[in-house]
This record gives structure tokens, C-alpha cells and sequence, in this order.
């Protein structure tokens, strides 16, 4: 199947209301958030987790896209800690915002607060960043390599987030490119599926590694709302590498229905005709199969019913209780084995090249 020229499509974010605790209007950054967004409503709240309006709110699912598109949040990031990881990151940094403007059906952000997560920005960037500093120094340089990287400490800074939909909001994301360019032995990472052009204007020197994320175009067009097409992540792989960016790639979710590993031996096709010398190079993958959550499959029959039919497959599927207390499904044990033999041997066939850095 041929590329498509990209299609333009609407704005994500049309910003009418900002929810903003006093604090993160008080800092600079909120105050330039703001100037982004001179026309929508200023509402004060005391807590950006405790939102009536947004979070709990039941009523929202009819509003889903909308409030995703309409609504910003500004909050100080109360706790920083970065915690141990030990698959994408050795460890995941303090987050500069939480939510997201796109709607991608099998997200597990939107569980934490409830029915809504529009953007989050966090405000006290410079303590973020400070912050950040001082843990890398603390950890010296990295004893021995790992599947995280062989040199540098990774730090993920986009767990609860799209990092090229954040800095269309606010310069949190540009500022920490800026900084882990010149930090020695360590390395920034996040994933995303937006492309965001505007970051090609910085200078990552290497420090941060992106992480685009694939799918075959149909699952993309049924699960991946509001993102950048399949396509358009494919051209710009290229361009991200010749900016000064580690590129590798997401295979997330892998979801299994009818004919899957057909659509992937086409999306591996496309892969290899897209790209050149200098991402195959450098390029990794981490392969992903979907775990799905029992409260985000009725809010999902809510306003994406047909994404249901391929997500929610309990005949294939098995419960697990997540860290949080939370009841997940994932793949059964077999059905999942087998999937992840089957698409690491079709990456090896048609991407020789693709280091498969895990796969679970």
C-alpha cells in the first residue's frame, strides 16, 4: 500500500476554559501558558486533582473529544521523584504534565482521574529541571550497559503524557531537550504518536531519544484518535534523525483480531521503504501487546463503541490485577507468547535491521 499525502486536520487543542491553581498562574510559565491562550476563561482551582467539573464527572463521556480539546489545566508538580524502570528508561522522570489532547482508545492515562483528562500543565519547570540535574550527578556515570542504552542513563519524561502534544502548550518540553543536551551521561526519552515539527527547530545534540509509535493503518484509524496518521510518523522519522534525535520506535499496542499478522508484515514494508541508512543504523523497537482496563472498556462503549470490538476479546483474554489495585486484561498466557514469537520473527524477516529491544 502506497504512502498517502497526510490529510490536514483540525486543531487539536481550541482552548475555552483554563482550570489554573493560583500558584501556577503566580509562576512564569503559567503566565505564558495563559498569553497562549489569551480568549479562554481563567477558573481557579485549589487542587488540579480535584476538579468537579472534569474529574468523576460521569456526564463527560458524552463530552470526551470536547473536553480533551477545549479544556487546559494548570498545576505545580507538588512531588518530584524519579522512579526505577528498567524497560524504556532506567528510570521515569517527574512528569511536566499528565493527560492528553488525543484519544487514543486503549490509553490507561485517562483511569487515574476519571471520565476527562484533558492537558495538565505543570508550571515550576525550573524546579522540575533543577531537580533533574541533581539526580543525574548523583548517579555518576553508568556502571554497565543495558537494554535501556549502553552509555547514557534514560530518563523517560513523558509517562502520563504526549510530549510533541505538550509543547504545542507550553516550552516544559523545549526546555528539558535543552537541558539533557548538555548534560553528560544521560539521555532523555519519551514516546509519541503527534509529530511536532516545531521540535525540529531545537538542538537535542543527542540527548533525547523519541519514540514513535506504530501501528497498521487500520487498527491506527479505529484506536489512535487525534493523532498524526501513520504516514505522517513514517516521513518524519528521517527528518527527527537528521535533527540531532535518537529515533526509535513503538510497536504499541499490538492488538490481535483477524489478519493481524498480515497488516504488520505491510506496516514493516512500509517501515523499511520510509527510512534510510542513518536511522537503521540506530533504530530499536520495543513491541508492546495491549492491556486493557474493565473501567476504560465501559467508558469507551460510552463514545467508541466499535473500538470494543477489537480491544475487549475475553476469549483471549485473562485478568490481572495492576500495582495501582486497578483489574487490567491482557492476553492469555499463550495467546500472548505466541503473538510475540510470531510479529519478532516477522521483524527479523522484513527489518533485519530492527533491534527488538524487548518484547512483552
Amino acid at each position: 500500500m502506497p504512502i498517502e499525502t497526510p490529510r490536514p486536520h483540525a486543531p487539536l487543542l481550541q482552548v475555552q476554559r483554563i482550570w489554573a491553581e493560583p500558584d501556577a498562574i503566580a509562576d512564569l510559565r503559567g503566565q505564558q501558558v495563559l498569553a497562549r491562550f489569551p480568549d479562554a476563561e481563567v477558573i481557579e482551582v485549589a487542587s488540579h486533582w480535584q476538579i468537579p467539573e472534569l474529574h468523576g464527572n460521569e456526564g463527560n463521556i458524552d463530552r470526551w473529544v470536547r473536553v480533551k480539546t477545549e479544556d487546559l489545566v494548570l498545576g505545580v508538580k507538588k512531588s518530584l521523584s524519579a522512579r526505577p524502570n528498567g524497560r524504556s528508561a532506567d528510570w521515569i522522570g517527574p512528569s511536566t504534565a499528565n493527560g492528553c489532547a488525543m484519544a487514543c482508545a486503549y490509553c490507561y492515562v485517562p483511569r487515574r482521574k476519571g471520565y476527562a483528562n484533558p492537558i495538565t500543565v505543570f508550571t515550576n519547570i525550573d524546579q522540575i529541571v533543577g531537580y533533574l540535574g541533581r539526580h543525574i550527578r548523583r548517579q555518576g556515570p553508568k556502571p554497565e550497559a543495558n537494554q535501556c542504552d549502553p552509555v547514557d542513563w534514560v530518563y523517560d519524561i513523558g509517562e502520563n503524557s504526549d510530549c510533541s502534544v505538550d509543547a504545542t502548550v507550553s516550552d516544559n518540553v523545549a526546555d528539558l531537550i535543552n537541558a539533557f543536551a548538555g548534560w553528560d551521561g544521560a539521555k532523555a526519552s519519551f514516546a509519541t504518536k503527534f509529530v511536532n515539527r516545531e521540535l525540529l527547530e531545537l538542538n537535542p545534540r543527542g540527548g533525547t531519544r523519541i519514540r514513535f509509535s506504530l501501528m497498521p493503518k487500520p487498527e491506527a484509524r479505529l484506536l489512535d484518535i487525534r493523532t498524526s496518521s501513520i504516514d505522517e510518523r513514517l516521513a518524519a522519522i528521517d527528518d527527527f534523525v537528521d535533527a540531532g534525535y535518537e529515533v526509535h520506535l513503538n510497536f504499541s499496542p499490538v492488538v490481535i483480531s483477524d489478519g493481524w499478522q498480515d497488516r504488520w508484515s505491510e506496516l514493516l514494508g512500509l517501515l523499511d521503504d520510509a527510512t534510510g541508512d542513518a536511522f537503521k543504523r540506530q533504530a530499536a523497537v520495543e513491541v508492546i501487546m495491549l492491556t486493557h482496563n474493565e473501567g476504560l472498556h465501559e467508558t469507551n462503549l460510552g463514545w467508541h463503541p466499535r473500538a470494543e470490538r477489537v480491544l475487549w476479546t475475553p476469549e483471549i483474554q485473562q485478568p490481572k490485577r495492576s500495582q495501582s489495585g486497578g483489574m487490567n486484561v491482557r492476553y492469555r498466557n499463550a495467546v500472548k507468547a505466541r503473538a510475540v514469537a510470531e510479529l519478532t520473527d516477522l521483524i527479523g524477516r522484513k527489518t533485519p535491521w530492527l533491534t527488538v529491544r524487548y518484547a512483552f
